[in-house]
């Protein structure tokens, strides 16, 4: 199925399974491009017939399953207990990226490389035996709500999370439109877990967006890289240049990534023909070279980066920054340097395994796994970006302390209102911004914090961040550029 122009989904389940949104593509093919653009089947153990079970392997597991069935004192669902042998199997690579996925699962998956997606909008993983956030997609649910990287999922509706596969926790976020579901996470930094309520919702989801500023640099934000991303950032990239774009900014801020071919595609304009866009390297050392075919661009380019940005997003930058001279502006990426091919074909049930079966590596030979790429120019961004979002159970009054006061506080601070401290305390400067704030927005002027108050705290915070002229990562990219454009004059 492809898409042209936005999707309509519904976000009715967590996106899944360790992580979809990385590096992978569909079925059984090698997701490494040859030097001459050509696909490279991957090795099957299964065809090649060197590997499997021997006979005293074979017999111990039909052993176990038979004592399973014959002896346990309750009945048992003989599908279940193979998936959880296959679950168990692929949990003793130690890989979060290599994972078993079960018939509903990975009908899911593959829609998520469609294009076509279901969930809140958060690539995760299992992180140290912890359900982990890799990053939130811009504009879902899970990232209005306050989703941020690397936070770990605690419970779900007060279910703790804990010993759960990926699937089975997946499984209790799933849900109809409309209804809410309460996350506790717990964040870097923070002393006490964060409860966020998020509600499922059908959402307009457009892998790119562009626009061209009024000084001549055009912005492409990609958001994830799914099958019908190439055509549409080609699609957007030539009515900037048709507009005569002076400069490019490519956006892949809090995008986790996608399909490889895709984000080759959309390098390749870049980087000029016979450069090296991406290696990937097999267990054995050998590295496979994927060479560009594109003209290169006279015009500087900039790259957004984030601690959201990975996977296909690193492949991107790092292709850009040493084969086409574009600048990084913003964050050390995620850092995420392997590759996945999907089998589904060999199990021939509808079930799906995922697996690492290389590393990709840059032009120049760096693999960022677990290092991320460094910004040539670091910026971070203000504390009000990561803010948690408050939890509006309770009215926040002075002389009481709670995360939600912290919260309150940073956005406050960042909507432009005096506070004299961010540690949670409610203080008497904090009642006094808070009914300022409440009397510029028409509420009641008590200088407590109630559901009404930050609502409209969180609202005015929320445009404040999605405000071009706000963005400081965006606007020193903008600033690089506009010097860039000076010296070529």
């Amino acid at each position: 199925m492809q898409f042209k122009g936005r999707t309509v989904a519904a976000f009715i389940l967590l996106t899944m399974a360790a992580s979809v949104l990385v590096t992978l593509t569909v079925a059984d093919r090698f997701i490494a491009f040859g030097s001459e653009g050509t696909t490279t089947r991957a090795a099957s153990s299964a065809s090649s017939g060197q590997y499997g079970l021997n006979e005293k392997e074979l017999r111990k597991l039909n052993t176990v399953l038979g004592l399973i069935e014959t002896k346990y004192f309750r009945d048992v669902d003989r599908v279940k207990v193979l998936d959880g042998a296959v679950n168990g199997m692929m949990g003793a690579l130690g890989d979060p990226y290599s994972v078993y996925m079960e018939k509903s699962v990975a009908k899911q998956f593959s829609e998520t490389i469609e294009g076509s997606f279901t969930g809140i909008g958060a690539g995760v993983q299992i992180k140290d035996g912890k359900i982990t956030v890799e990053s939130a997609i811009k504009g879902s649910p899970a990232e209005r709500a306050g989703v941020m990287p690397n936070d770990v999922l605690l419970s779900v509706n007060g279910e703790k999370l804990s010993g759960l596969s990926l699937n089975d926790a997946v499984a209790k976020i799933r849900g109809p439109k409309g209804s809410k579901v309460k996350l506790l996470i717990q964040r870097s930094g923070m002393n006490q877990p964060l409860q966020l309520t998020i509600v499922r919702d059908d959402i307009d989801y457009e892998t790119v967006y562009a626009h061209l500023r009024d000084d001549g640099i055009g912005v492409i934000e990609i958001r994830q890289f799914s099958l019908n991303t190439g055509d549409r950032f080609a699609e957007e990239l030539d009515k900037l240049e048709k507009q005569h774009m002076k400069a490019l900014i490519i956006d892949v801020r809090g995008n986790p990534g996608g399909v490889l071919p895709v984000v080759v595609s959309v390098a390749q304009p870049f980087v000029p023909k016979g450069k090296t866009i991406v290696q990937v390297e097999d267990k054995n050392g050998h590295r496979e070279k994927t060479a560009s075919n594109g003209p290169g661009k006279q015009y500087p380019v900039a790259v957004l980066i984030n601690k959201g940005s990975a996977s296909a997003s690193e492949v991107l930058a790092g292709a850009l920054k040493e084969e086409a001279n574009a600048v990084l502006v913003g964050e050390t990426s995620f850092g995420k340097g392997t590759v996945q091919v999907s089998y589904d074909k060999q199990l021939a049930d509808g079930s799906m395994i995922k697996m690492t079966i290389a590393k990709w590596l840059t032009p120049l030979g760096n693999w960022v796994h677990e290092k991320g790429l460094k910004p040539d120019v670091a910026v971070q961004p203000p504390d009000y970006y990561t803010a948690a979002r408050m939890s509006k159970t309770t009215t926040l009054m002075p002389n009481t302390i709670s995360e939600d006061t912290k919260s309150l506080q940073v956005m406050l601070t960042g909507l432009g209102y005096k506070i004299d401290r961010k540690d949670g305390y409610y203080s008497t400067a904090t009642a006094d911004s808070v009914r300022l704030f409440q009397q510029k927005a028409g509420l009641s002027m008590t200088g407590n914090a109630d559901k009404a108050t930050a609502e409209k705290v969180e609202e005015q915070l929320i445009a404040k961040i999605r405000d071009e002229k706000s963005d400081a990562q965006l606007q020193k990219a903008v600033s690089v550029l506009q010097a860039k454009l000076g010296n070529v004059k």
